[in-house]
């Protein structure tokens, strides 16, 4: 049996920045599906905030935050973000990342989405690329032991202790139990449970299902941020910094038609915002062919290479358009998941040894609507504050080696998946899975398409018992992945339908059609989704209301 004292499963951001928090005498180690540069985390394009601006401080991007969020955040985890967002930033710079600079050589800064300030630091349109990167060195630097192209199918759970993870080796073919003294999750979000998606096809919600299996809640599932601007066919993530240098929103008319939703922020409001109008635009017949337009022109050539160069080659390549000359076709798209596994301040979640950070959890900063600029700074404050709290723990406690017994299961599993020689193909239900989320769990919500796609995952979930692989073999089994993923989606999607429909009322990125108006005296109240043999059992918890009372 493989051992380490903390074992990291995932390498995005909040993965690597845990590694990197550990001290040097523990032996750790980070699986990840994909190599570590291949994360979802190097897509990221707009920047990451912080208040390091001359007259911002941390409370106006805390309240930025909680109001942004539509007031579900817990606010002492938002306010321990927003403090410490300023020290991350600059140990990211003594780190190496290559942030863009303002003409004094500061670094530079632009104005997003809901920010009171501007205060999101970039690197041009490549903020995430930048980071990861570097990330990536002091990885090396460190030299954490680094498990390329592992995929976890369980966690080891006894006497109620999370105690390592069971993993198949993608490569070589076979499964092994690793056993650890504390377990991070930080393998990112889950929004290829939709057909159209801003997320690379590796975010299939693998932490959530993992620690869901295992007996943690889910919080706040329901909240799926849908990005205001993705090109049509593809979902490909046109970044708000975009919106931030200037950039307009024009319907068929030629309308900056948000000046009728934000009068104010206009086409920097809050993301939920922004979707929501641009939904209603195209709905009422105000679309250009099923989507809006962002315009750039007016930008000018050298601004848009300077501080939007992959936006262009994007366009060009995935469009046919160059947004120097003519405006680029958007529509909304899914994109990030507001809710996650639950966890404290520190990350860590109700089974001991099991920490969880990044999109993948839910400290609840976000609360229903995520600010562009937040994720990346939550993967690198909460990356480290989960290295940190590990570390204690794995320092704190005896090693207790797991027994076999779940490695068995495991393998029982995947052997009946292999051997059966007849039933459902996996991008079959994938993309049915996919399709009907689009089609009942985007923008616009109501009781009957919930119940709808209820009805509908049910009988996914019951086709899904009998997958059928077309690839028998061991080396680089990518079908099988495919398989065990689409069970996670199932699951992942089930909390989604169940919150969803429980939840009546509209707040963020949570839109009832059949109830519009936010409702503070019922649904001011985290949901939580606990994993039963009938299907999600949900519960809820109060909000942390510290500084700022609902407005």
């Amino acid at each position: 049996m493989i051992y380490h004292d903390i074992v990291i499963v995932g390498a995005g951001l909040a993965g690597m920045r845990a590694a990197v928090s550990t001290p040097a005498h523990l032996n750790v180690a980070v699986l990840s599906k994909v190599h570590p540069v291949r994360s979802h985390s190097v897509a990221a394009q707009g920047g990451i905030n912080a208040a390091i601006g001359e007259h911002d401080s941390w409370e106006a991007h805390a309240f930025d935050t909680t109001k942004g969020g539509v007031f579900l955040g817990d606010q002492d985890a938002i306010i321990a973000m927003c403090r410490e967002a300023p020290d991350d930033i600059l140990a990211l710079e003594r780190m190496g990342v290559i942030f863009s600079r303002d003409e004094h050589g500061r670094i530079a800064q632009r104005p997003f989405g809901g920010a009171g300030f501007p205060r999101t630091c970039y690197a041009a349109d490549r903020t995430g690329h930048a980071i990861l990167h570097a990330m990536y060195e002091q990885l090396l630097k460190r030299a954490v032991t680094v498990y390329e192209e592992w995929y976890v199918t369980a966690l080891i759970v006894e006497d109620g202790v999370c105690r390592g993870v069971i993993a198949w080796d993608i490569l070589h073919g076979g499964l092994h139990a690793i056993a650890a003294k504390a377990v991070i999750l930080a393998t990112g979000g889950s929004s290829r449970v939709f057909l159209t998606s801003t997320n690379a096809v590796i975010n299939t919600g693998d932490g959530m299902a993992l620690a869901y299996r295992a007996g943690v809640a889910l919080k706040d599932m329901e909240f799926v941020q849908f990005h205001p601007s993705t090109l049509k066919h593809t979902g490909i993530l046109i970044t708000e910094g975009a919106r931030g240098e200037g950039g307009y929103l024009l319907n068929t008319l030629g309308e900056r038609f948000m000046k009728r939703y934000a009068p104010e922020q206009m086409e920097l409001a809050t993301r939920s915002t922004v979707s929501l109008a641009i939904a209603r635009e195209i709905a009422e017949g105000r679309g250009v062919d099923g989507c809006v337009l962002l315009d750039l022109r007016h930008l000018g050539r050298a601004r848009i290479l300077e501080r939007l160069p992959q936006i262009r080659q994007l366009a060009i390549d995935f469009a046919g358009v160059d947004p120097i000359e003519s405006p680029i076709p958007v529509r909304p798209g899914a994109h990030y998941q507001m809710g996650g596994v639950s966890t404290n301040l520190w990350t860590e979640t109700e089974i001991p040894g099991l920490f969880a950070a990044g999109e993948c959890a839910c400290v609840s900063i976000h609360g229903a609507n995520r600010l562009g600029g937040n994720s990346l700074l939550e993967t690198v404050v909460f990356g480290r504050r989960a290295g940190q709290r590990a570390a204690e723990y794995a320092e704190a406690v005896t090693f207790r080696q797991p027994s076999q017994a779940l490695l068995r299961d495991e393998q029982q599993r995947i052997d009946q998946l292999m051997k059966r020689t007849y039933g459902e193909h996996v991008w079959k239900i994938r993309d049915e899975l996919g399709a009907m989320m689009n089609q009942h769990l985007g923008i616009f919500r109501s009781r009957e398409s919930l119940q709808a796609a209820q009805a509908q995952l049910q009988r996914l979930k019951h086709r899904a018992t009998r997958l059928v692989l077309q690839d028998k073999g061991r080396i680089f089994n990518t079908n099988l992945i495919q398989a065990l993923e689409l069970e996670f989606l199932l699951d992942v999607a089930e909390t989604i339908i169940a919150g969803a429909l429980a939840r009546e009322e509209s707040r963020g990125a949570h839109y009832r059609e059949d109830f519009p108006k936010r409702d503070d005296e019922r649904w001011l109240r985290h949901t939580l989704a606990i994993r039963t043999e009938s299907g999600p059992l949900l519960r809820y918890a109060p909000v942390t209301i510290t500084k700022f009372p609902p407005t």
